[in-house]
């Protein structure tokens, strides 16, 4: 059996990494020459990488990891899942125990009347399942031209082809033939960086006209449905103003348009409820999940959708679906992750604890010379880096730059905070302690201090003009 353990040096662990692995979102020639940062282990909210160092992940994984790392419960349940039954799909009139339970439960937690699953391994897969159910369900109902999803700019869904086309970012854009015909997309609700002269509430209501001016522009009897982060994540953590989704919510009622609410971050927690539709009070016909459904261990995606669809598409034979769609591992991870958080009350830990105090903090960071604006929402957060607050002014340097210079300070300093631009975002563990919260604000702090020194030192602390 080969097998390479943790033990082996750093450097011999990078070459190997160099020499045969290419790595998501990365340019895989410099980072192979920089050398990869190696994680052999975790705990809590806590990375341990292979010099011994340890990490506060504010990021848990990719946004995932709520209940923590290294919980027994979960790597039982899927060693016992192995052995009783690893694998089978659920195509050919058949199903399992897994995904069933999982399925059930889900229709319990979820909103309204959304109690449908279709399982797929992922968020991205969950989100080209939306694009083929929206257009079969407009199909099935007479109106095969009703085609046209309509996203957001700098809105992340996925990055393979179908769910990078509904998000809107443009670097993915530029890659690869995307996007696929009949996506079309608005402007995001970013009041700090697009909002000019109007205030929040102005600007909200305006970008949400926005959708209503498509769909006019585009034909009532062409546009399918619209779909949105609740709160943009990747995009680097925009929360839109109050006056935002309600208007959302009319103009998809008035047209009759189907609202698709990816909830792959937002999901399980992250934002002080089960999910972020709930928080924003908002009522959609699909809701995509994954990443906090199994805290990420184990990967699992699904849309859950409403009765009215399940029950159009189910009067046809719809043609689609995934070798791993219900995975009965996956499923019966995910089903006691849920039990975890169901049980250990974590999300009412999110909303009574953890983001009243991580909230508290956050925003103080304003006062700090460097931060523009500290948005929150549950367990997600960001800052915007600007040199002049006052005008709310962009770096005269390439987008990124001032980011990636903080973003790597905070890696150095032993704490996971990623930057979007010129953006710094977190999304810690849910489990994250008050201590956690010091803790990582501490970190946060001198990061800042020395991320500032290092823009100064280099002349970049100039606004663009």
């Amino acid at each position: 059996m080969s097998t390479i353990t943790n033990h082996m040096p750093t450097a011999e662990l990078q070459a190997l990494d160099a020499a045969h692995h290419l790595h998501p979102f990365s340019a895989n020639g410099a980072l192979g020459k920089e050398g990869a940062r190696v994680i052999t282990r975790a705990k809590g909210v806590y990375l341990t990488d292979s010099e011994g160092e340890e990490i506060l992940d504010a990021m848990a994984g990719l946004w995932c990891v709520n209940v923590g790392y290294g919980r027994d419960e979960l790597a039982e349940v899927a060693a016992r899942q192995m052995r009783e039954l690893p694998y089978y799909n659920t195509f050919f009139k058949t199903t399992h125990v897994p995904a069933i339970a999982l399925a059930a439960k889900l229709a319990e937690l979820a909103p309204g009347d959304l109690n449908h699953v279709f399982f797929a391994a992922g968020g991205s897969e969950a989100n080209d399942t939306n694009i083929r159910l929206v257009r079969t369900y407009w199909a099935e109902k007479g109106h095969p031209n009703k085609n046209i999803i309509i996203s957001r700019h700098n809105a992340y869904h996925g990055s393979s082809v179908g769910s990078a086309s509904l998000g809107g970012m443009a670097g993915m854009h530029a890659q690869g033939g995307i996007p696929i015909p009949n996506i079309h997309h608005i402007n995001q609700p970013n009041w700090w960086a697009e909002g000019g002269d109007m205030t929040p509430e102005e600007f909200g209501l305006a970008r949400a006209r926005e959708l209503e001016e498509a769909i006019l522009e585009l034909g009532e009897d062409r546009v399918a449905a619209f779909i949105a982060e609740p709160v943009q994540g990747a995009g680097g953590v925009i929360v839109a103003p109050d006056t935002y989704w309600p208007e959302i919510q009319r103009i998809c009622d008035k047209y009759d348009i189907l609202l698709i609410a990816d909830e792959v971050i937002c999901g399980f927690g992250r934002t002080g409820n089960w999910f972020g539709s709930q928080t924003m009070n908002i009522r959609p016909h699909i809701m995509t999940i994954a990443k906090g459904l199994s805290s990420g261990y184990a990967p699992i995606g699904g849309s859950i959708v409403n009765d009215e669809i399940a029950e159009v598409i189910g009067g046809t034979e719809f043609n689609h679906g995934y070798t791993y769609s219900g995975h009965p591992v996956a499923a019966a991870v995910a089903l006691e992750n849920l039990r975890i958080l169901e049980e250990e009350k974590i999300v009412e830990h999110v909303r009574d604890v953890a983001a009243p105090y991580l909230k508290q903090k956050w925003e103080a960071l304003v006062d700090h010379p460097l931060v523009g604006e500290a948005k929150i929402v549950g367990m997600m957060a960001s800052i915007a880096l600007t040199p002049d607050k006052a005008s709310r002014a962009k770096f005269a340097s390439d987008p990124g730059t001032v980011g990636y210079i903080c973003r790597d300070r905070c890696f150095a300093n032993n704490l996971i905070m990623r930057h979007v631009g010129d953006r710094m975002i977190i999304s810690p563990p849910l489990i994250l302690t008050p201590a956690d919260i010091d803790e990582m604000f501490v970190r946060i702090y001198k990061s800042l201090d020395e991320a500032q020194a290092e823009i100064i030192a280099q002349g970049l602390m100039k606004a663009a003009s």
